[in-house]
This record gives structure tokens, sequence and C-alpha cells, in this order.
């Protein structure tokens, strides 16, 4: 339920106001809740001066808290004494009234509510039709509502024309300006993972960090990513505990002013987009974030962010990944992986695969096979055999693939890692 400012919005907001005497009143106050009321508490031992006094007068007092008379929050609620801050993505309501202050009946009264900001002119008028007559001492009340969507000044117009009982034909306006305040600090980071073993196409990670920049604690209700066409997503912001999900940020779920919470989500490509390679790697749009919160005593907000982008990755003309490699391999061993290469671009190719030793990876097999021609999307599995001269952790390096077509050589280098280890012996040998 919304109430009523005890101060007129006109009297603090004012910008111009017709000099010429009117009949009518305008007054126009912002609609909002209330707030809890405060107070200092004032304590002493029993031992002192004023003894048990103070306590005795906490409990009598009728805006404490019953059985908690020293807590400052109290139970009761204060009307706002300011037009306040409104920040984007909340509602602006505010209630308009023209009052007949004087002793003769006017006819044809007509009253507009615009909002004007940087970039529109909005009308927020319930109704554009007149009022026929009002009565001395009798008032014409309009509530109007706006979803604010943009930040910076806003003036709220409000316009009155009427008719004298002489047929003369008044009109005066009144101008209330306020600012919208950005309530969150929204930053995105993508992370372009590369396939799994069962899939063709990259995976986007997507890291959203959230801030609440303004004075008081907001309850995140909804985080949400809407992806678009060519993707799903999946939230990674929740963990199972006995068969039930819980959120990572706990069962209340308050950002206090100025803290940073982050949010991440996985984005992987519908079944029918899946397959064509190309058109994937040039996708840059990956969807909007949907942002719910709650402030004070329930106040609700809402922020879409426009279509978030991604740089896409560099595949180039050719993409090379891996659908199989080992773990862990033994030393001076060798293992088999498989390499799978697509034509990413818009003409077909003659490939030739070279492969070239590095200090700890030595390639086994025939370098400068002929791969033949391969069409525009099209793919092609090659089953390859390598061994590690070295221990530990290391990068498979060293494939190149040359188009004879074009005589253009692509190089690949760290394009997996494997680790490397001492094959097991035992102590009698």
């Amino acid at each position: 339920m919304q109430v009523k400012g005890q101060s007129s919005v006109a009297d603090k907001m004012e910008v111009n106001q017709a000099k010429q005497e009117h009949l009518l009143a305008l007054k126009v106050m912002r609609l909002t809740k209330p707030t809890l009321f405060t107070n200092m508490p004032v304590t002493c031992e029993d031992r002192d001066l004023p003894g048990d006094l103070f306590i005795r007068l906490m409990k009598d007092d009728p805006s404490t808290v019953k059985g908690a008379e020293t807590l400052i929050l109290g139970e009761m609620l204060t009307l706002p004494q300011n037009f306040g801050n409104i920040f984007l993505g909340e509602t602006f309501s505010s209630y308009i009234s023209v009052h007949n202050d004087s002793n003769q009946v006017v006819k044809d009264i007509l009253v507009k509510a615009d909002l004007q900001t940087s970039s529109q002119r909005l009308n927020l008028s319930a109704s554009n039709s007149a009022v026929s007559e009002l009565k001395p001492e009798c008032c014409i009340d309009d509530v109007i509502h706006h979803e604010v969507k943009e930040i910076g000044t806003h003036i709220l117009v409000c316009a009155v024309s009427y008719t004298t009982q002489t047929g003369e034909k008044l009109y005066f306006r009144k101008f209330f300006k306020f600012q919208v305040l950005k309530p969150l600090d929204v930053k995105t980071k993508f992370y372009n993972a590369e396939s799994d073993l069962s899939s063709v196409t990259d995976e986007v990670f997507l890291e959203a960090q959230i801030q609440n920049i303004t004075t008081s604690p907001m309850f995140m209700e909804k985080v949400s990513l809407e992806p678009s066409i060519m993707y799903n997503v999946t939230e990674l912001n929740n963990v199972s505990a006995s068969y039930e999900s819980e959120s990572t940020f706990g069962k209340m779920s308050y950002l206090q002013p100025l803290d940073t919470r982050q949010y991440l989500y996985c984005l992987k490509p519908k079944p029918e987009f899946a397959e064509k390679a190309g058109v994937i790697k040039g996708v840059t749009v990956i969807g909007k974030l949907d942002i719910v919160w709650k402030t004070n005593l329930g106040e609700r907000g809402r922020l879409q962010t426009s279509q978030l982008q991604r740089m896409a990755p560099g595949y180039g003309d050719v993409r090379l990944s891996l659908e199989l490699i080992p773990d862990t391999v033994s030393l001076e061993e060798p293992f088999d992986i498989t390499c799978k290469i697509t034509n990413c671009s818009e003409r077909t190719m003659d490939l030739v695969l070279e492969m070239c030793n590095t200090r700890s990876i030595h390639w086994c097999g025939v370098s400068g096979r002929q791969l033949g021609k391969l069409s525009p999307s099209a793919s092609l599995s090659i089953p390859l055999k390598l061994l590690s001269s070295v221990q530990g952790l290391q990068s498979i390096s060293g494939l190149r693939l040359t188009d004879t077509f074009l005589k253009r050589t692509y190089e690949y280098d760290d394009i997996a890692q494997v680790c490397v280890v001492c094959p097991y012996t035992s102590p009698e040998s």
C-alpha cells in the first residue's frame, strides 16, 4: 500500500509557475512507501543518578519494540519527509490534485501530465477528457505511474486548462524536476571454452558482476540470463545438497551497499546450430540479463541489460580441435589422439598435414600427408600417434596445415596438455 508524503513536491521542486492569479490550485506529491521509525535510545545503570528512569520512559514510548526497547529501529512507520531518490528500473508514482479555491463554478477542466526525458516526452495522464465542471472547494484527483527506463534528468510537466463563468479560457502549468540514478553497476566477462568430446562447438561462459551502488540493502529476487535464439543456458549459481538445490549465496539473498556479487552462466549452441561451425563462429550476440530486486518495504525494481556481445572466437578459415586425448600418459611410450579439422571458410580447401617435433613432444608417423579436399563446413577426423620424452605437464604443439590452393599455412601450437609420468617399476627390478 502506498502512502502520500506529508510535504508537497511542489514546495521543493517547482521550476516555473505562472504569475497570473488562478481560480484553481495544483498540488503534486510523490507517492512512496513509509519507513520504519528510528530513535536513539538512552540507557544508564541503576546505580546512576537517573536510576531506571530512561528505561521506564522507553517502555512507555509507543514507537519502541516491546521487549527490545534499546533497539534503534522501532515498530512504527513514518511518512517520508522529502522527495527521496528514484532509481532506474523502479516505478515512479505521483499524486496530482487540482482544487477549486474560488467561490465560483469552473468549467471544462483538463488536467494533463507529461514526463519529459532526455530522449522522449511521455503522456502519463489516466484520462485525456475534460471534466465538465468543478464546484467550489471540490477537487480533481489523479494518480500516475511510470516505470523509469532512463537515467538522468526527468521533468514532470503538469498543465491545467479551464473556463471561467464569464467564458474566459485560462491555462497554467508547473514543472517538477528530478534525477534518476543508477542502482546497479553491471560488468560482464566472456570465456570461450573448448568443446568437450561429445560436442563439435564451443561452450561460452558468462560471468556477471553486479554491485549495489545505492545506500540501502537489496533483496536480489532474480538474476537470470535470457539467451539469444542460438543458445541454451545453464545457470551455475546453485549447489545440490540433501536432494535439493540451494543458492551459492545462501537462503537470504541480500546485497549490501557497495557489495559485489558474481553470477556464472554456461551457454551451449542448440542442436540445430551445433553442426554449423561457420555459423556459430560468427555469433557475437549472447543474450541479456534480467535483474529483479526489492528494497526497504518491498519496493520492486527491474532492469534488463541490452544485448550482451562477445568477441567471436578467432578460428580463422580452419579450426582444429581434439576429439580424443588421454589425461595421463607414460614417459617415452606412444599414445593416441584424434584431431578434428573443420573448414570454416566459404571455399573448398586442399589440405596437407605436417608434424613438427618440439623439445618434449615427438610425432610418430609421416609428415606432409595429403588430407584431400575439404568442402565448406565439412569436418575430418584424423588419428595421430606421439610420445613425450620429458615428464610433467607437457603441451602438444607442432601441427601445421597447408592449403595448397592458396599456399597458405595454418599453425597450431598449445593445442592441449597431457600429464607425463614415469612408468611404475617394482622394487625388485
